[in-house]
């Protein structure tokens, strides 16, 4: 029986004082302004699409995994200038994950990795179904399998 998921984006938030593109501010950050050459190919993590030519979009390191666990972790994400979060509707699977070929990682309450598979983006919400599937698992993050950056998390839909 399928489950009901919820894809969840980065909050913009966590980049809001970015966006001033003050070189001190950035370079604190370890952050760089990158102008987009190829579509697709620099997913934002907010708005959760891939920017088109000519956009510019911060890459910078990005705690994605900010807990009390040996799996603890960071990586570059991509923003893009002035993007809006973007919440999908449950069961939704953004673009930007269906053409990728993608780590899904499956995580428990404890935040200890129970399973993790790698799956084309367009197989991917049979592999969320068959993680959540297993009773102890708490969530997933998705990460680009190739580069493995993170793209995003998927928690259990509230009913």
């Amino acid at each position: 029986m399928p489950i009901d998921f919820q894809i969840t984006p980065v909050d913009v938030e966590a980049f809001q004082s970015l966006f001033t593109l003050e070189p001190l501010v950035l370079a604190n950050a370890h952050a760089k302004v990158i102008k987009v050459d190829e579509h697709p190919g620099y997913p934002c993590r907010v708005s959760l699409i891939d920017a088109k030519v000519g956009e510019q979009v911060l890459l910078l390191p990005y705690s994605h995994h900010d807990v009390d666990s040996p799996y603890r972790a960071s990586g570059p994400v991509f923003v893009r200038l002035n993007a809006q979060t973007y919440m999908p509707a449950v069961n939704e699977i953004p673009e930007v994950v269906r053409h990728r070929l993608l780590s899904v990682r499956a995580y428990n309450s404890e935040h200890m990795m129970t399973d993790a598979t790698v799956t084309a983006g367009s197989e991917l919400k049979a592999a969320i179904n068959s993680m959540f599937a297993q009773e102890e698992v708490d969530y997933l993050h998705i990460h680009n399998a190739n580069p493995g950056c993170f793209s995003c998390a998927v928690y259990r839909a509230e009913n």
